[in-house]
């Protein structure tokens, strides 16, 4: 578990990554609060949520701690806010409207049965073939899914059929998550 002062740096990094696309001046802010990241000592996966409004406004990170941590929350903040495939960019004057909300991941661990799924508690990961899909673990929740609409719901974010998750050559994975965001942090 972070301590509150350090989730608060991590929301600041993953909002300055996003402002530094529009504002140059931001740059030096960002490197400097890059460094009092780098020394929380993280090595997670990570992804970033943006909401606006209470709707979802972009969401990508990284399963895997591929590079650092503060690395990692860069550019997931920035691929969240202009690049998810499933938005238009992210504009100047909706800056102040943004929420963002840092989803720090467990290392995946495969299960054998459904069975060892926690709604609520765990996020899924569905492979099969090139096939891949993620589902963070507050998504069930916030849509009131059960074990099997959560499972369907996650084979659909991989391309696959939603009752793929039965066939044997499938794999899932459980993680966990520490989430929080800049509205339950604020000062």
């Amino acid at each position: 578990m972070l301590e509150e002062r350090d989730k608060k740096e991590i929301l600041k990094l993953a909002r300055l990554a996003i402002e530094s696309k529009f504002y140059s001046e931001k740059k030096q802010d960002l490197e400097r609060q890059k460094r009092i990241v780098e020394k929380i000592g993280l090595n997670n996966g990570v992804f970033v949520t943006i909401n606006k409004g209470g709707n979802l406004r972009g969401c990508i990170g990284y399963i895997y701690p591929i590079k650092e941590f503060q690395d990692l929350v860069v550019d997931a903040a920035i691929s969240a806010a202009f690049r998810d495939p499933r938005f238009d960019p992210v504009s100047e004057e909706e800056l102040s409207s943004l929420e963002i909300e840092v989803s720090i991941l467990s290392e995946p661990k495969k299960i054998e049965s459904i069975s060892e799924i926690e709604v609520g508690k765990h996020g899924l990961i569905v492979r099969r073939g090139y096939h891949q899909g993620l589902l963070l673990p507050q998504v069930a929740t916030e849509y009131g899914w059960d074990k099997i609409t959560f499972l369907q719901h996650t084979c659909i974010k991989a391309g696959l059929h939603p009752l793929d998750f039965k066939k044997e050559d499938t794999e899932i994975f459980t993680f966990t998550a520490e989430v929080f965001s800049e509205s339950e942090l604020k000062d």
